[in-house]
């Protein structure tokens, strides 16, 4: 079977995301990156292509110029998706072009600057017929597949509570005042949003308890803070929650957690027993049970599900991490682009966040910050349709 075309925007030189991305897409040798817009500055682009083994025909200018050209070609030769990897507030421009081009989408998260444009974006999708993915990387881990199908077999009973926190440290002080462009665009509410800690980390945390609860969040108490002086937006955060079927929670997540690196961690907790998994020791998984002792579940072992089992790369005992994680989410996409193009059949293709995830995403956000400053004390989350 042919490797799937991949064109990017955004991912420049000196870019983070940019980088991790074409490392996940490219470590099963199924994709191929034929073309990018990587920068607006249009030397920058060029270099950043060039340096990627790209021919100067490939390496665009900008979106608009790298979709229309794309369209152009031969059905053999043009990019088959589109991966945007830029600050937030380009996300929907850049998917509404591509997309509308006829192009299918994979987008960092969140995926919209607002709600609005995420209920437009579902309405350009369904228009389209094209796919759209969205980059919730913590999904990806093995083991987090193997939480999710615990809970679905009935393992812990009926769900009670779900925790949930995301400390980082990294902008405990003023970053966004130094050279550091991914503290300055986080913190920039033109870029970024009205969020920054629930907007980059916080909404991660809530998507990672919904897939693995399997359960939705219907209400929220919520407490965002800037502690860093002059911040316009907040930098830490926690928050109460409701979950559909009765169970209750709690999610934090703070950037400003001196000393922590990418500390994600979930414990979930039923009627039977609870489980737990920390993003930092990813090939563990702690099933508890109160009358027994505790069970290690490791990365790799022929008794996982089939889905933890197709999402793993390599034998027990050779750990796997963030970039395989990640590839995961790639895999998933382009299992979906071979089902609709190839005719392809792979159990992973059902497991790929979509639009319903970058609505949730979107709507968590914005009731995030909303309950954040009002005086009722719980709100519920946008219907996102």
């Amino acid at each position: 079977m042919a490797k799937v075309r991949m064109g990017m925007v955004g991912g420049g030189e000196g870019a983070f995301i940019g980088a991790v991305h074409r490392m996940a897409a490219g470590i099963d040798g199924e994709i191929e990156l034929v073309c990018g817009a990587f920068s607006r500055n249009t030397e920058r682009s060029l270099r950043s292509g060039l340096s990627l083994h790209l021919p100067e025909s490939r390496i665009y200018a900008d979106y608009h110029q790298m979709m229309q050209a794309e369209a152009a070609r031969p059905i053999d030769e043009r990019m088959q998706f589109v991966v945007i990897v830029t600050p937030n507030h380009l996300h929907f421009p850049i998917a509404k072009a591509a997309l509308e081009a006829g192009f299918h989408v994979l987008s960092d998260k969140p995926a919209t600057l607002n709600l609005e444009e995420a209920v437009a974006l579902k309405e350009i999708v369904s228009r389209t017929g094209q796919l759209y993915g969205l980059t919730y990387t913590y999904t990806g881990y093995p083991l987090v597949k193997e939480a999710r199908a615990r809970i679905q077999a009935d393992a812990l009973g009926k769900i009670r509570k779900v925790v949930v926190e995301y400390p980082q440290g990294w902008l405990s002080t003023a970053e966004e005042n130094t050279d550091n462009k991914q503290a300055a665009w986080r913190l920039d509410p033109k870029q970024a949003g009205i969020s920054s800690c629930m907007g980059d980390i916080g909404v991660h945390a809530a998507n990672l308890a919904e897939y693995v609860s399997g359960l939705r969040i219907t209400e929220m108490c919520a407490d965002l803070t800037s502690f860093v002086n002059d911040r316009a937006l907040d930098d830490d955060g926690s928050i109460l929650l409701r979950f559909e079927q009765g169970a209750k929670g709690v999610l934090m997540a703070s950037q400003i957690s001196a000393g922590e690196e990418n500390s994600l961690k979930i414990r979930v907790y039923g009627e039977l027993g609870g489980l737990e998994w920390h993003q930092m020791e990813p090939n563990t998984l702690l099933m508890k049970w109160p009358d027994r002792p505790t069970e290690i579940l490791r990365t790799g072992a022929n008794y996982l599900s089939p889905l933890a089992q197709a999402n793993t790369r390599t034998p027990m005992g050779h750990p796997e991490g963030y970039i395989e994680a990640f590839a995961n989410i790639y895999m998933a996409f382009i299992a979906r682009i071979r089902g609709c193009e190839d005719h392809g059949d792979d159990i992973r293709a059902d497991d790929c966040p979509g639009i319903d995830e970058a609505l949730r995403g979107m709507a968590f956000i914005e009731c995030a910050v909303a309950a954040s400053v009002s005086d009722v004390k719980w709100h519920t989350l946008p219907k996102t349709f």
